[in-house]
């Protein structure tokens, strides 16, 4: 449980990954779904996710340059634990004050 607190230890990574579970997406539609994050956090958290294995940073060699991130397998074998987290949201979430 510690390492899973490690690799997801940020505010907004759990909703990073639950975005890239269909597809890639580029840093600016990321920015657009979680629009309360600066772009400087938003960039160390992909940064991590990406240093911890959970994402891919694939940067196209064009002019600007273009970048999407995806999930790794890695990343993939995290899904059941965030449809869990999903689960328990919806039951219990409505509770919160």
């Amino acid at each position: 449980m510690a390492y899973t607190q490690h690799v997801l230890s940020g505010r907004w990574k759990f909703l990073i990954l639950w975005f890239l579970k269909t597809k890639e997406h580029r840093f600016g539609e990321i920015k657009a779904l979680l629009n309360d994050i600066s772009q400087g956090s938003l960039t160390k958290q992909l940064r991590e996710l990406e240093k911890d294995g959970l994402i891919y940073r694939n940067v196209f060699p064009e002019v600007p340059p273009r970048v999407e991130y995806s999930l790794t397998p890695k990343g993939c074998e995290f899904l059941p634990i965030l449809e869990m987290m999903e689960s328990f949201g919806l039951k219990f979430g409505k509770t919160i004050d």
